[in-house]
């Protein structure tokens, strides 16, 4: 389950790319939008850590092999992809990015389809699942704060 102001921020980075498609389109490499990302987040005023460094550890003790995801905002892992389409292993790459820093909302980001595309996963560390977020779904995930 998310908050409704975790849904917020959700929604906020789905904006930011759909504004960075629109002005890029499709196609460019991956570094040209990770640098247009930082910049539209810059302008909106959110705050975010880009190439941030995810460690692993084992037992207690830290791994030497670290990794890192592209962006992180208000607990949310953002991967950015320019590929003709997502596949298996990009999800799984978000996937392990959140199981390494306990995170529970990932955005995985293609700008290099026709249209943007944003698939939005909660992780779930207790059953060990990933739930993708969809326009059908989205609501029965969202705590209602009274």
């Amino acid at each position: 389950m998310i908050t409704e102001l975790e849904y917020k921020d959700i929604y906020n980075v789905v904006g930011t790319a759909l504004e960075v498609y629109n002005i890029l389109g499709r196609g460019m490499s991956e570094p040209i939008y990770q640098e247009a990302f930082a910049i539209e987040l810059d302008l909106r005023g959110m705050v975010a850590e880009r190439e941030k460094q995810l460690n692993l550890t084992y037992k207690g003790k830290a791994l030497k092999k670290t990794y890192f995801a592209d962006f992180y905002y208000n607990g949310i892992v953002i991967e950015l992809k320019s590929v003709e389409m997502v596949n298996s292993d990009h999800r799984s790459q978000l996937f392990n990015y959140l199981r390494m820093s306990k995170q529970k909302i990932g955005i995985l980001i293609n700008f290099g389809e026709k249209s943007l595309r944003c698939e939005r996963y909660i992780y779930s560390e207790e059953k060990d699942r990933f739930i993708l977020l969809t326009q059908n779904n989205y609501k029965a995930y969202i705590m209602r704060v009274s």
